[in-house]
């Protein structure tokens, strides 16, 4: 050190600042990069990618070996500001450099290219990847026997230093992951994605026709009700039932039935021949499960029945799909059939309609795991059958009972700044609110 000139001096403790200022930046690139991003890449055929990647497997040897390289180039600057501080200002200035280099290095080699990193990790990670990779087998002697004891330690600490980092997500974890993709995922897609995961957290008995909406056709009823129903049919397959819709006998398909009774006279007997054999599906079934079931058993139409077998209800493969990508039937600009606004601006809600449909369309956080339907959810609350005019707050929201009909909320009115919620379309919805306790 003494034959270097003082010129000198400053050029090696710049180029030590560097070097510490590397070895910061690129610790931080590499532990902070998206690691499935990294594996696209490396997929793709990145070869720094790949580098990086198979550093990031053995994490404790590629933190050590950082450490190393920093430690030892920080305390090489140290030694080197303490010499020219000494051929400048003597043993006084010693307390002056390290100062200075305590500042020049926390700015320049340590927040300044830490901070760079954390916002661009792959403009340093991957030129990175090309140094610590030789540079780690040169070096490996001295890191392994760094990492035998670190990882003693960690071990004796019950951590395996083997085990990478945890990097599946959960399901929320994958939820929000969608939910902030932003444009680089189309909003349309982000909702069905965000439908598909919701799949997870529903059941059949969430979104089926319930019993009394049911259509069917009665083989008790005259040929020309028949007939009549079979021509009106809001649906192409209708459960056939004699007597009662707890007796059900088949599923009936109404063209194929119109197709066969066409100019000749009804035969009751013949529409039995052609019902397909009812298909039942148990009210606690997963959604995305009955996906799966009816992609299985080649079907597109269950009747749902609770634990003691009545039937409560029916659900078709077009209501799973409509969870995914939205309403078939209806304009999407018109939002949900059930939710009206009123010339006064408040909103009118039919006391029929599914929770989960109303938390979708006004972005609401009413509870979820209790009764299905918005009357079911008022009667539940009151606990009592309530009078057309009854006021109440539930869940946080301001609730009028318009109309009541058959001891169940027909109507309700929504007035007050929760009826300015945009009425949004179910195929623009996305994930479900989440839950409130209340």
């Amino acid at each position: 050190m003494d034959e270097l000139s003082l010129p000198g001096l400053f050029i090696a403790l710049f180029i030590l600042i560097m070097l510490s200022a590397f070895f910061s930046g690129s610790e931080t690139a590499l532990l902070t990069m998206n690691r499935y991003r990294l594996r696209h890449r490396a997929a793709a055929g990145h070869r720094g990618a790949r580098l990086a990647l198979a550093l990031l497997e053995r994490p404790d040897r590629l933190i050590g070996l950082i450490l190393l390289g920093n430690n030892f180039v920080n305390i090489m600057a140290s030694s080197l500001a303490t010499i020219i501080a000494l051929r400048l200002g003597g043993e006084a200035a010693i307390g002056i450099a390290a100062g200075l280099l305590t500042l020049v290095i926390l700015i320049f080699a340590e927040v300044t290219p830490k901070t760079y990193a954390a916002l661009h990790p792959e403009r340093l990670a991957y030129p990175a990847a090309y140094i610590y990779r030789p540079l780690l087998k040169l070096l490996y002697p001295i890191v392994w026997s760094v990492n035998l004891f670190t990882n003693g330690l960690l071990r004796l600490m019950g951590i395996s230093p083997e085990a990478g980092p945890a990097t599946a997500l959960s399901q929320e974890e994958l939820r929000t992951v969608v939910t902030e993709a932003g444009a680089m995922i189309p909003e349309r897609s982000r909702s069905m994605l965000l439908g598909i995961l919701d799949l997870e957290r529903a059941t059949v008995e969430d979104i089926m026709i319930p019993r009394n909406e049911v259509e069917g056709i009665d083989l008790q009823d005259s040929p020309e009700e028949i007939i009549t129903a079979l021509r009106n049919a809001s649906y192409t397959r209708l459960p056939l039932f004699d007597g009662s819709i707890d007796n059900v006998v088949g599923i009936l398909h109404a063209k194929s039935a119109l197709r066969i009774l066409l100019g000749r006279e009804l035969d009751k007997e013949q529409l039995r021949a052609i019902a397909r054999e009812p298909y039942y599906v148990p009210e606690s079934t997963q959604l995305y499960q009955q996906l799966l079931n009816f992609q299985r058993n080649k079907r597109s139409m269950g009747l749902v029945v609770d634990e003691y077998g009545d039937l409560i209800g029916l659900i078709t493969l077009t209501d799973l799909l409509e969870e995914i990508v939205g309403e078939f039937a209806t304009d999407p600009a018109d939002g949900l059939s059930e939710i009206h606004r009123g010339e006064d601006g408040s909103l009118l809600i039919e006391g029929s309609i599914y929770v989960r449909d109303l938390n979708r369309a006004l972005r609401w956080n009413l509870p979820t795991d209790g009764p299905k339907t918005l009357n079911g959810l008022i009667l539940d609350y009151l606990e009592t059958i309530p009078e057309a005019g009854t006021s109440l707050k539930l869940g946080g929201y301001p609730l009028e009972i318009l109309q009541m009909a058959d001891n169940g909320v027909k109507t309700v009115k929504v007035a007050g700044p929760a009826s300015r919620a945009r009425i949004r379309p179910l195929h623009e919805t996305g994930a479900l609110p989440a839950q409130r306790a209340d």
